[in-house]
């Protein structure tokens, strides 16, 4: 899935030899790594995140090679300056930020006249709300008055994570100033769970993203003890059998600064 991921951003990011590529949000590096094979000896790539942990992983990996550059910042304000980078890359960052309008403008400021932006962003509010019998995929019809509680305190940490769109990111894009935009969405419903995750312990200390708490947390944060035993005995069997279900939408963004 990562594999795919990098190649439709690298796909849309047309890098040639020579470019300059900004990768915001970049991770342990996975779509970073994947623009420097494309630059060649001339090129460049900054690897740009707010977390110094995953720019020395990143750092470990390049193994001093000149063409890299670390950056630590947020994606809507990042150090560089104006026309500075030929491509900017980015994977499931766009989300998980409060103002999307802004980071795409600060986007639009650092590439050059003719530079391109290619990004990859989870949808989610294309299976979110789940219908009150469904929690993570599963049938909680018995328990669904607990599965209620949990999705109430999840949902306090997931408010930037829904509640827009494709159509929002193509308003927010041409308003930065972006006027070539190519927005593709793909959609899936799949009579399997997700994550793979198939061991209870792994289950409930598993966060769905970096703003959500885990099951464990949720469940603490929102149920008795009681509670808590009858919503388990109930999903535990589910989640060891493999017996969800998921939705997903991803759309891969295309943009060039003209």
């Amino acid at each position: 899935m990562f594999e795919e991921f990098r190649r439709g951003v690298l796909d849309g990011a047309r890098v040639e030899p020579g470019d300059t590529v900004l990768d915001v949000g970049c991770g342990e590096g996975l779509i970073g790594f994947g623009a420097l094979e494309l630059v060649g000896e001339g090129g460049r790539v900054i690897f740009s995140d707010i977390s110094q942990d995953v720019l020395g992983v990143c750092r470990e990996i390049a193994d001093g090679d000149p063409r890299c550059e670390f950056v630590r910042a947020p994606a809507d304000d990042v150090p560089l300056a104006d026309a500075s980078v030929d491509v900017l890359t980015t994977r499931s960052t766009l989300i998980y930020l409060e103002d999307k309008a802004r980071t795409l403008r600060e986007f639009f400021r650092i590439l050059r006249s003719g530079g391109r932006l290619s990004m990859f962003e989870p949808i989610n509010s294309f299976g979110w709300p789940e219908p009150g019998d469904r929690w993570c995929g599963y049938d909680v019809t018995p328990v669904r008055e607990l599965a209620a509680k949990v999705k109430a305190r999840r949902s306090r940490d997931d408010r930037v994570l829904v509640g827009w769109d494709e159509r929002d990111v193509l308003r927010w894009l041409e308003a930065a100033g972006f006027d070539d935009v190519d927005v593709s969405v793909e959609y899936e419903v799949k009579p399997r769970p997700m994550t793979g995750i198939v061991t209870w312990d792994a289950f409930r200390n598993h966060a769905p993203n970096p703003l959500s708490p885990t099951l464990q947390e949720a469940m603490d944060d929102a149920l008795t003890r009681e509670e808590q035993e009858r919503f388990v005995v109930h999903v535990r069997p589910l989640v060891e059998r493999g017996e969800g279900s998921y939705r997903m939408a991803s759309a891969y963004i295309r943009a060039l600064k003209t």
